[in-house]
């Protein structure tokens, strides 16, 4: 019985559906790799294959079209013209070649391929163009020649994570800078970066990176899955960020997008060869409703080809670190997710599910680590499928992490629909530790999701129109204000203190970056001026932001610096849903929170470990915004029971100051 089973006695009824599921994908391996004569990496290189290469004797091009007729390759090179000389030769399994001498293209032509099929043609982009810019006049699409003549060479030549625990800063290159306009490769490791180490996170993830030709998608309409966007710079430039960000001890991991393709036909993979389903399921399946997209087809060999080969190139061409795979929910299921409750283990396992899918998934995770076996793999999916991030020896689909999805919904439903005497602890603490014990996740209290334009950032949410008028230090304070800064750090205390395996923020939010994201579009008058950070707020001393930025920066530092934390358990002391007041405990550190917005508390007491602990963090100090209403300098100790003392435990009373939390190190 699959290990996956055994910790979970809920799935015993389902053996037969996820032994099925993990054999299909040993055979699907099987028929990928030869039966083993070679690996699953030797497999996955395709983009050595196909594309544009330079040998030392001539270009080589090659593409998978097998319902073309004829291929030209057009250009700068030949006056955009179908030039006999560049006419691809049909090989075998629906593929084309054209060979040329070096003279022939140079570094910085743009070209395409021009397709004809039985009963159309037309301008295509190569399916694994590495290079792929627009024209700023025509707006205009194209692949372009990469060879510089000194590419970069990486300086850091070998890099091990650090995920003890993994703190993510979630970011977006062309909305890192305060102008407005699309900010670039050099500017954010020249600008962010190092703002990112000084603030503690050890790994960013970086969204939009493949080539997608509308901006205002936040990247997850991709038509070049090879190519790192061009509005940022370079790939060259791109590769400079990622080495700099090692050197700095900083993992990078890609947001990448396999769940779907953006329907575009000069750009994308629409319609590549003409044919509606070289890369695409046909038929209804074909289109993504909801996201207005096309869905890849697992079940062909080609497609997972095409898609294990994106995976290891961005690895072995760029060094990223890993991946977070988006729309991982759209992938597992039929019906995308769409319309299901997910309540019971049945929706898991009542044939809604795309076996192709998942064995496409469980394979990429093989890949991924097989490539680098230090590699970070996280899954954005809501659902909560079972085994998704547990290992594929024990019937899991290989992630090494899962997104807590479920976390930052309940803070919006939490600040949204209840009073703050109606926040109750027991609840809180059971939404953010509710997980499968088995399975690792990243917990995170809001991300850029939770940002976009029509919804609200949890400090706006809290603080609203005040944040206009009352954050300044010098000026007046509005009980707004007051409030939303309290609670603000004490939600990202809680939610960064009670996780199992990784914590996330989102670029700008740490210091609760007013208002929403909104990229430039025709309903905003192409507007940047909600597609970028002000980290002037950030910086200066005379205005409140700071304050939760700062404090960020000391409760990522105190995470940080405790050896094995995630895996530390979370043992909850005390919760009184009365007072609003909730007290656990990890290793030698104890978290307590008073959520009650009007009541303090003197000699509050519940039991302990017996000992003397000394406040390390506290969101009520006044350099955090707070009142000091408590001298931090004192230690306090437990007090003597000696009904609970053969237990080692004492009480250990405390003042509470009404809507705060501290953290406690035992030190004897």
């Amino acid at each position: 019985m699959l290990k996956l089973i055994k910790n979970d006695p809920w799935l015993k009824p389902y053996a037969e559906a996820i032994e099925g599921r993990h054999n299909y994908v040993l055979k699907k391996e099987n028929d990928l790799t030869g039966d083993g004569k070679i690996s699953l990496s030797d497999f996955a290189g395709g983009h050595l294959y196909f594309g544009l290469h330079k040998t030392a004797k001539n270009w080589v091009f090659r593409e998978w079209a097998p319902n073309a007729t004829e291929i030209y390759l057009i250009g700068d090179f030949n006056g955009w013209q179908r030039d006999e000389k560049f006419l691809l030769k049909r090989i075998e399994n629906g593929q084309w070649e054209l060979k040329l001498p070096l003279k022939a293209i140079k570094h910085g032509d743009l070209f395409k391929m021009y397709v004809r099929w039985d009963g159309g043609e037309g301008e295509r982009i190569p399916a694994w163009a590495t290079r792929v810019v627009q024209d700023d006049q025509t707006k205009i699409f194209s692949a372009q020649v990469w060879d510089p003549a000194e590419p970069y060479q990486f300086k850091k030549s070998k890099f091990k994570p650090n995920v003890d625990p993994l703190l993510i800063y979630e970011c977006h290159i062309g909305m890192a800078t305060e102008e407005y306009r699309v900010g670039t490769y050099n500017e954010f490791r020249q600008n962010v970066l190092p703002r990112i180490k000084e603030d503690g996170y050890n790994a960013i993830q970086i969204m939009a990176i493949q080539e997608h030709p509308y901006y205002g998608s936040f990247g997850y309409h991709v038509s070049s899955f090879f190519a790192p966007s061009s509005r940022y710079g370079t790939p060259d430039e791109l590769k400079q960020l990622i080495d700099e960000a090692h050197q700095l001890g900083i993992a990078v991991i890609m947001d990448i997008v396999h769940s779907h393709a953006v329907k575009n036909e000069v750009e994308g993979l629409g319609r590549l060869d003409g044919s509606y389903d070289l890369y695409f399921h046909g038929g209804e399946r074909r289109e993504h409703k909801l996201w207005d997209s096309l869905t890849f087809n697992y079940g062909k060999n080609e497609v997972v080809h095409f898609l294990l080969s994106n995976c290891k190139y961005w690895m072995e061409e760029f060094r990223f670190d890993g991946f977070r795979f988006d729309g991982v929910t759209s992938m597992l299921y039929y019906s995308h997710g769409l319309g299901d409750n997910f309540t019971g283990y049945d929706d898991y396992y009542n044939g809604n599910e795309d076996d192709d899918a998942i064995a496409y998934l469980t394979l990429a995770n093989k890949l991924i680590h097989e490539v680098n076996p230090h590699a970070i793999t996280i899954a954005e999916e809501v659902s909560g499928m079972p085994g998704l991030a547990a290992k594929i020896k024990d019937g899991g689909y290989g992630f090494d992490y899962r997104m807590a999805m479920n976390v930052p919904d309940y803070w919006i439903k939490l600040i949204k629909e209840r009073k703050d005497e109606d926040w109750h602890p027991t609840g809180i603490f059971w939404e953010l530790t509710n997980r499968r014990e088995d399975e690792k996740t990243i917990s995170y209290a809001e991300s850029h999701d939770q940002a976009l334009v029509g919804d609200k950032t949890i400090i706006f949410r809290l603080i609203d129109a005040d944040m206009y008028w009352f954050m300044s230090r010098l000026g007046e304070s509005s009980y707004s204000v007051d409030r939303g800064i309290a609670l603000h750090k004490m939600i990202r205390l809680i939610t960064l203190t009670t996780i199992n395996g990784g914590y996330l923020n989102f670029m700008g939010n740490e210091f609760g970056h007013p208002e929403w994201i909104d990229f430039p579009r025709e309903g905003n008058g192409w507007s940047y001026q909600y597609a970028r950070r002000q980290w002037n707020l950030a910086d200066d001393e005379n205005l409140k932001y700071k304050y939760l930025g700062d404090f960020d920066k000391a409760m990522i530092n105190l995470v940080s610096h405790v050896r094995k934390f995630q895996k530390t358990p979370v043992i909850r002391l005390w919760d009184k849903d009365e007072d609003q007041v909730l007290s656990y405990m990890r290793g030698d550190y104890i978290f307590v929170f008073n959520f009650n917005p009007w009541q303090s508390f003197f000699d509050y007491g519940f039991l302990a470990p017996e000992g003397k602990y000394e406040v390390v963090l506290n969101t009520d100090n006044s350099a955090f915004g707070g009142n000091s209403l408590s001298d931090d300098s004192i230690p306090h100790f437990t007090h003597y029971d000696g009904l609970y003392h053969k237990d080692g435990k004492g009480w250990l009373k405390l003042y509470l100051p009404a809507r705060t939390a501290f953290v406690l190190k035992k030190v004897e």
